[in-house]
């Protein structure tokens, strides 16, 4: 893999650099689907409350333009009439100021869910560098930035011009008419139109929605290199995660050799393997407290001659145990037969030592079934304590 490829953004971003990113507040934003929603809320606002706007309307504007005595000629009357006015003004207007409000914050959140950061807060001087502002200009995406303004221009422009000419006649007619049927027919007029104009921004939305959540995915891709050093900030350092393993294997082994000890008897292959088994009436079935392979193996032979501790060289059996039986683990079903054969074997070296006699035959050809053994492999050393 060449350098040149690990310095190419190719990756898409990780989780980690996802959250960063966020709490950056660096999130996708469609400010074409903002203007729709709060232009289709302002819409059906108008078309629902319309009647009680033009009523708080009227009420508001005829209790401005009549005065009487009483708001000429005494102190203070003038203001209670201007503030009566300001709240029938704002009783007109409050409903449809909170719908735009939800459509903004919603038309925000949509792309990018709900998103507070103090960052996006704190003084940045580099944007005030003129160079800095000419290469976002004439960046790729000041250029997409400002192609998909011409384009939006030419499609409301072209709806607002054949909705001018195909309206004419009609605007035309309406001074001919009396009061409230030019005001009907204009409000007609009107809603017509606002349903083309935000047909066009419904387009223009959908189809920045997804080029924005693609160019916000594709600022945020990483480099082959980025993840690596990510990886080994959220991980730590592999060098150290392997001294620390190290270090856990030889605390585990340190712990298993301390158990030797108790150990009865001492099955090998004769020494590639060493397996440590223990038994007592406590127990439900023999377990086995220690076991390796090469220096290990060596190491738990040493110590159970230091205890005087029986050694066994059973071949299968040695593999059988060390395959399928962990440290601590009572021994399998399967191999309880041989097991026992070596157990008896023990208790009758103890007798012999005890009383004297003949001294006991080691068992042989024990019945370790074929499945439970297998061909060893010439293994690293484990590490000794």
């Amino acid at each position: 893999m060449s350098e040149g490829s690990d310095l190419e953004k190719t990756e898409s971003p990780t989780p980690r650099r996802l959250a960063k990113a966020r709490e950056e507040g660096q999130v996708a934003r469609s400010r074409e689907l903002t203007t729709f929603l709060a232009l289709l809320a302002g819409g059906v606002g108008f078309s629902a409350m319309g009647g009680q706007w033009v009523s708080h309307t009227t009420r508001a504007l005829q209790g401005s333009l009549m005065l009487t005595r009483r708001d000429a000629f005494e102190p203070g009357a003038l203001g209670e009439r201007l503030t009566s006015f300001a709240g029938d003004a704002l009783l007109a207007v409050l409903p449809i100021l909170l719908l735009f409000a939800g459509a903004a914050i919603a038309g925000s959140t949509l792309l990018g869910g709900f998103l507070f950061s103090t960052k996006a807060f704190t003084p940045d001087l580099s944007r005030l560098s003129p160079v800095k502002g000419l290469k976002r200009t004439w960046s790729v995406d000041g250029l997409s930035e400002l192609i998909k303004a011409l384009l939006k221009s030419v499609l409301l422009g072209g709806i607002a011009a054949w909705i001018l000419w195909s309206d004419r006649d009609a605007f035309a007619g309406i001074g001919a008419t009396g009061l409230g049927a030019s005001m009907t027919m204009l409000g007609s007029i009107l809603l017509k139109d606002f349903l083309l104009l935000t047909v066009g921004l419904a387009l223009i939305a959908g189809l920045d929605a997804p080029v924005q959540l693609w160019r916000h995915h594709k600022s945020l891709k990483m480099t082959k290199q980025e993840i690596r050093d990510e990886a080994r900030e959220s991980d730590g350092d592999p060098a150290i995660k392997q001294r620390v393993r190290a270090m856990q294997r030889q605390a585990a082994t340190r712990r298993m050799m301390a158990d030797v000890p108790k150990a009865d008897v001492i099955v090998t292959n004769p020494s590639h393997f060493s397996v440590a088994i223990a038994y007592d009436a406590t127990m439900r079935a023999p377990k086995v407290l220690a076991k390796g392979t090469a220096l290990t193996a060596l190491r738990i032979r040493e110590i159970a001659g230091e205890h005087r501790i029986p050694i066994l060289e059973a071949p299968p059996l040695a593999r059988a145990l060390y395959k399928h039986t962990d440290i601590g683990r009572e021994i399998p079903i399967a191999l309880y037969e041989a097991v026992a054969l070596v157990m008896a074997y023990v208790f009758q070296l103890k007798r012999f030592g005890a009383k004297g006699g003949a001294y006991p035959t080691a068992p042989s050809a024990l019945p370790v079934p074929a499945d439970l053994d297998f061909t060893p492999i010439d293994d690293d050393e484990e590490p000794l304590a």
